[in-house]
């Protein structure tokens, strides 16, 4: 199971030899530096911790942040994020094990994860925080239908009866509801890889992935 944090660049499209438009979502991945290793024996479960998006001024993380990356030979990055079950691949460094880590594993504390570690026509699972909407009614936010235009409707846009007034008297939880649209994290699954440039470090991912322009994206293989 391959993972890896990049940074959305935007859409375009690739044509094939055939002729035919692709559109593809390209996904700037820098080397990631794993920074730590969770053990099911010692942290009640296994993960890699990966760190990415440098910053050019190290005052703009806590001394607790530097000093966590510093333990593992990493520059100042703005971003930590932990993958469960992964066996990420296509290291470019020589990290040694960090004491307490198990030296035989593949990975190390140390190593760099590179998007060499994907593969074109891999399946892939992609999460970002989706485009924020603001307050939205319910046609946009839930797909509601509206209501009819003529005989004096004043129902047109309205989301209806939301509950009873006798029994329960209440409304209940859950219920389609105006409110904040987009903003939130979304795991976009069954995306393929279409093309992988390891030397731009770029990911080319078939379609389209959750996040705006130049938010932070995860990768992680899917199944």
């Amino acid at each position: 199971m391959s993972a890896i944090v990049g940074k959305k660049l935007g859409m375009t499209q690739i044509f094939t030899e055939d002729g035919s438009s692709v559109p593809v979502t390209v996904i700037e991945a820098q080397p990631n530096r794993v920074t730590a290793l969770r053990r099911a024996d010692r942290d009640g479960y296994d993960a890699v911790q990966l760190a990415a998006d440098p910053v050019t001024r190290e005052d703009k993380l806590t001394k607790a942040e530097l000093g966590h990356l510093k333990k593992a030979g990493a520059t100042a990055m703005r971003t930590l994020v932990e993958f469960r079950g992964v066996e990420v691949g296509g290291s470019a460094g020589g990290g040694e094990a960090a004491e307490g880590e198990d030296a035989s594993s593949d990975v190390k504390v140390g190593d760099d994860v590179t998007v060499a570690s994907f593969e074109p026509g891999q399946r892939v699972k992609v999460s970002a925080v989706s485009i924020g909407k603001g307050f939205q009614g319910t046609i946009k936010r839930h797909n509601f239908s509206r209501g009819p235009e003529t005989h004096g409707s004043h129902n047109v846009r309205a989301p209806g009866s939301v509950g009873a007034s006798a029994d329960p008297a209440r409304v209940f939880k859950g219920m389609g509801m105006p409110g904040q649209m987009g903003a939130r994290r979304v795991t976009q699954r069954g995306a393929h890889v279409f093309d992988v440039d390891a030397e731009r470090n770029l990911l080319l991912i078939r379609g389209s992935v959750p996040g705006a322009k130049n938010a932070t994206v995860e990768v992680r293989s899917d199944g």
